[in-house]
């Protein structure tokens, strides 16, 4: 297979990265998890349990298929963790899309308002992780490839990519580095020191960027309000 090059004109890859660990993202989805158990019972997919007890399972099963360290590539691994992600951020826009229901027809004193401040910033939480797990396993074409050599084009361009006295060529991203995307387009609702390059990458950073702006701009503020 021929090896993957770089953005820039004489920056080759190195031979393949290092082992990547997997405990970060299993750490990721069990906090995303929590937060979605965490959630009133109205503002969620059916009873509180189902979706999470779902998520649960999945889990399982992609760590009972995943080593400790990935190495290579891991189709099963991947599938079942694309899904998992999906399964998370659909039942999270459910809840910001209930959550604005009630704001908008419901009336509500103070108990209710405080009630969204905190549902809200359960949302926010839910959506800051999980959009790290959807830039971690999209990067050229997942962490297995990554580890392994065989990279895809970037999906991202990383400071880091553009001039080798911040890091050597060929360097890698981890999965810090895509939470940090996250919480940054999160916050910012705008890339900020890291770019995205594919239609793909440019789509889910704007589908986050809009559920983080709708459960800030709207709900927050709205239930502040309330409160006032």
């Amino acid at each position: 297979m021929t090896q993957a090059t770089s953005l820039q004109p004489g920056r080759p890859y190195p031979p393949p990265a290092e082992s990547e660990p997997f405990w970060p993202a299993q750490l990721t989805i069990v906090a995303a998890i929590l937060l979605q158990v965490s959630l009133p019972e109205r503002l969620t997919v059916g009873p509180s349990w189902l979706v999470p007890g779902l998520e649960g399972v999945l889990l399982a099963g992609m760590i009972l298929v995943t080593p400790n360290q990935l190495e290579d590539e891991h189709p099963r691994r991947r599938r079942v963790a694309l899904s998992l992600t999906a399964i998370v951020t659909g039942a999270n826009i459910y809840s910001l899309a209930a959550l604005t229901h009630y704001l908008l027809h419901a009336k509500l004193g103070n108990g209710g308002g405080r009630e969204l401040i905190v549902a809200g910033t359960l949302i926010w939480l839910t959506n800051f992780l999980i959009f790290g797990l959807w830039y971690w396993e999209m990067d050229r074409g997942g962490p297995g490839r990554r580890a392994a050599g065989h990279d895809k084009a970037p999906d991202f361009l990383f400071p880091q990519m553009s001039d080798d006295r911040i890091e050597p060529a060929g360097w890698r991203p981890k999965f810090i580095d895509y939470l940090y995307v996250s919480l940054t387009n999160a916050t910012a609702f705008s890339p900020t020191d890291t770019m995205p390059l594919s239609p793909l990458a440019k789509s889910t950073m704007g589908i986050q960027a809009l559920v983080s702006l709708v459960t800030i701009g709207l709900i927050v503020s709205r239930a502040v309000n309330i409160l006032a």
